[in-house]
């Protein structure tokens, strides 16, 4: 037998088993270059994104700052003048903004974005909410009256000074005061050196309201009014025998008053608004952001008359209405 003749079919054997054993093994293997890339790529867009939301967000903080007209009678005064120089270039992290264009004396703005800004305006009137029942605040030396919005879905609040002429507002909203409890305490230096000057309050709540004689039904109405109504709003003493008033910082007051002459704006037919045993007639009064109505508890053996801003007037008419209902008689 050729011995050479096994050689090749051996070898053959031997080749063909080695080329099955890479073949069963070639699924096992890949190139980690796209995985790469589609890493790299992934990066990439990230970054994009993010440098893109920082551009836009700069670019909206250089937008002018629109500002409305507003009754500011000394804004053109020397001293709201010294003070806009005096301001400074950054207030709670924000950066001075320009006002644009038609731009109110008077004023001036700092904004990181469209919705985090703070404006100041100098040499307005106080508002109307100032009274003898407002509850101001001192800020490093300063007087402040914090007034905020009167619609339920703001945020927003303006600070007004009460001991400086002529009068600063500086108004924001929680995003743009984020950790800070207010804008203005960094305006302490600028601010304070305006002169001071004490301003006489506007008239409180039903305080203008003609009295009616009724001295032994209030007598037992006021003390059994409660300390607290709507949840927020905490009774306070007051001069006026014949008035009890709810105060809660930042918002309207309530005023109830005892012994007044019956609504003049209330006539036969009109609408009422029954609470439990107390019909009561709304003479509504909204002005200058105010959102206080008069409500007046008819059919009792007395006028009694109540001031109650709006997020407060449900609750409020509520409680004081069962409390009117067991301390008076009925007409």
């Amino acid at each position: 037998m050729d011995t050479n003749a096994s050689r090749p079919r051996q070898t053959d054997a031997a080749s063909g088993t080695r080329s099955a054993g890479a073949t069963a093994s070639a699924p096992h293997q890949f190139s980690r270059t796209p995985a790469y890339v589609a890493l790299g790529v992934a990066v990439v867009l990230v970054l994009g994104v993010l440098f893109g939301a920082r551009v836009v967000s700069e670019r909206a903080g250089d937008v002018p700052v629109p500002v409305a007209p507003l009754p500011a009678p000394l804004a053109e005064s020397a001293e709201c003048s010294t003070l806009l120089d005096a301001l400074p270039d950054t207030l709670i992290g924000h950066d001075r903004a320009e006002i644009a264009e038609p731009a109110p004396a008077g004023t001036a703005a700092w904004a990181s974005s469209s919705t985090e800004r703070v404006t100041l305006r100098c040499g307005v009137d106080l508002p109307l909410q100032y009274t003898e029942y407002s509850q101001p605040v001192e800020i490093d030396g300063v007087n402040w009256l914090v007034v905020e919005d009167a619609t339920p879905e703001s945020t927003l609040a303006t600070w007004y000074t009460l001991d400086r002429r002529p009068v600063v507002a500086v108004t924001a909203d929680e995003a743009a005061l984020g950790r800070a409890d207010n804008p203005v305490g960094a305006l302490a230096e600028p601010v304070g050196a305006l002169p001071t000057q004490a301003h006489q309050p506007n008239p409180a709540p039903l305080s203008e309201l003609q009295a009616a004689p009724a001295p032994e039904v209030c007598a037992d109405l006021l003390p059994a009014l409660p300390e607290t109504l709507a949840d927020a709003w905490t009774r306070t003493g007051s001069d006026q025998s014949d008035t009890a008033v709810w105060v809660n910082p930042g918002q309207e007051p309530i005023v109830l008053r005892c012994g007044v002459m019956p609504p003049p704006n209330y006539a036969a037919g009109e609408r009422l608004t029954q609470i439990n045993e107390i019909p009561w007639f709304e003479d509504t009064a909204l002005v200058n952001g105010s959102t206080a109505s008069i409500w007046y508890a008819l059919g009792r053996s007395v006028d009694i008359a109540v001031s109650a801003p709006m997020a407060a007037a449900s609750a409020a008419m509520v409680e004081l209405g069962d409390v009117i209902a067991a301390e008076t008689p009925e007409q």
